[in-house]
């Protein structure tokens, strides 16, 4: 069996879709993440946080993106999927990406007090769980980074 090559270049472009849809939860005064998931090369889930539009503390793009994914693939397995999310997952959907056994797990900015994907804890490599996300951290980091760091000085009133 072959396995497939990470291409730098695809974790770009299918990252610049995720920073498309964290502009829209920004347009929309939600904190800006956004979240597609692939399979076999395309994207066949997208979503941006959505907890204030939805009054929903789950409405997080990896978990909607996820969801929607699901409905595509006709399966709660996405073992061959990839999520890239402008994030680090926080304990809840890095739990939903183990829960659903995606494949790999791309994400932007770090998240230190509260990521769950290797910078405060590490939920998608746990060694107890029966199944392991490989991860690639830090595509297009500046960018993922600023966006939230600049919503949250905007809706704090923080001049920079």
């Amino acid at each position: 069996m072959e396995e497939k090559i990470i291409d730098i270049q695809s974790d770009e472009y299918y990252m610049g879709e995720a920073v498309k849809l964290a502009l829209k939860a920004y347009r929309l005064e939600e904190t800006p993440v956004g979240a597609v998931v692939v399979h076999d090369s395309k994207i066949i889930a997208r979503a941006f946080n959505q907890v204030e539009l939805l009054k929903d503390a789950t409405a997080h793009a990896e978990m909607l993106a996820l969801t929607a994914a699901q409905s595509v693939i006709g399966d709660w397995r996405l073992t061959d999927c990839t999520l890239y999310v402008t994030k680090e997952p926080c304990p809840m959907c890095a739990g939903a990406c183990y829960h659903t056994r995606i494949k790999r797990v791309v994400f932007g900015a770090s998240d230190p007090k509260a990521g769950a994907a290797g910078s405060a804890m590490n939920i998608l490599q746990f060694p107890s769980l029966n199944h392991r996300c490989e991860i690639t951290s830090g595509v297009r980091e500046e960018e993922c980074r600023n966006l939230i760091q600049s919503f949250f000085r905007e809706r704090r009133g923080i001049k920079k």
